[in-house]
């Protein structure tokens, strides 16, 4: 019932907060999964605490920790921030009983939608920092104008011939990322990325661009078409839903125009495709692609805060 009464009243606080938030629902806990409950004043705070695991050898390892523990919260009443603040206290209790301290490849993350704010400054005070977002881009096809042409960039399907280029453009972008606490270079990311890539060119019409400035092919993108997003789907309010998965630029076509080339011939085949958003991951410290991709349009939807080791 406690549980009910929270997710009543946090859904009637986040649908003030941003219209393209999913309605949420009362958690319910399978599995290993606990529900942590809090209390501050009239406020009361839930949240689900799980716990996944990768090995080395997977490709979701580039883009994590190989423990990750996340709590998925819900706060109601009038102070959401103390709310927080408890059930935080309360996730804290939980992970000392599971995480070993200062182990740097186990992680506490949770994702708050970016424009609810309350309790900020108590992430921060527990150790958190903000590392990504999901942004998003709704569709205005009936608006928007077609790309426009940039000198010199022409932009084509990739062959399976473009892999020692995808290859390349793809490690450079893993390691510049990787500064910024979402990417993890492993040993054998190389093997990752080429199995990836190759799945990808081997598709009969494969969702991989690749950009040429003045013949040189210098940039590529990543696509996700609709029907392949329904792992993300339940982060955004919206029916048709595309991930821009990947998009990279050699250091020597940087401020070309290749990137804007790159991103509005997606959007274009996002909007043929029908999608009603496209949602990307970025990471919030990047200097490079946050005002880019916020220049292109997108706007951040959910903020991912993380604490890496998870127990201190």
């Amino acid at each position: 019932m406690h549980n009910d009464v929270t997710a009543t009243g946090h859904a009637a606080r986040i649908a003030t907060v941003d219209a393209l938030l999913p309605a949420p629902l009362p958690f319910r806990v399978h599995g290993d999964d606990t529900l942590l409950t809090a209390e501050a004043g009239e406020t009361t705070a839930a949240g689900l605490a799980t716990c996944t695991e990768v090995g080395p050898d997977s490709p979701q390892s580039i883009w994590r920790a190989r423990v990750e523990h996340r709590l998925e919260v819900q706060l109601a009443g009038p102070d959401p921030a103390a709310g927080l603040d408890a059930l935080l206290t309360r996730w804290d209790e939980h992970l000392h009983s599971l995480a070993q301290v200062g182990d740097a490849e186990c992680a506490a993350v949770l994702s708050r939608p970016s424009r609810d704010t309350a309790g900020t400054t108590e992430l921060l005070r527990h150790g958190f920092a903000p590392v990504g977002v999901i942004a998003v881009r709704p569709a205005a096809r009936m608006a928007a104008p077609g790309p426009a042409t940039t000198p010199g960039v022409c932009i084509r399907h990739a062959t399976p011939d473009d892999l020692g280029t995808a290859m390349r453009l793809m490690l450079e972008l893993q390691r510049y990322d990787a500064q910024f606490g979402k990417v993890t270079v492993r040993p054998g990311i190389e093997e990752l990325l080429e199995k990836e890539l190759l799945r990808q060119l081997e598709r009969p019409e494969p969702q991989l661009w690749i950009a040429e400035l003045y013949g040189r092919p210098l940039g590529m993108v990543l696509l996700q078409m609709p029907d392949e997003t329904g792992w993300i789907g339940h982060r955004v309010a919206a029916s048709r839903i595309g991930y821009l998965s990947s998009l990279a630029v050699s250091e020597a076509a940087r401020s070309a125009g290749v990137g804007s080339a790159l991103a509005a011939h997606a959007h274009q085949v996002f909007d043929e495709a029908g999608a009603d958003v496209v949602l990307l991951h970025t990471a919030v410290a990047n200097p490079r692609s946050t005002p880019f991709w916020y220049a292109q349009g997108y706007r951040p939807l959910w903020t991912g805060w993380q604490r890496r080791p998870a127990a201190r």
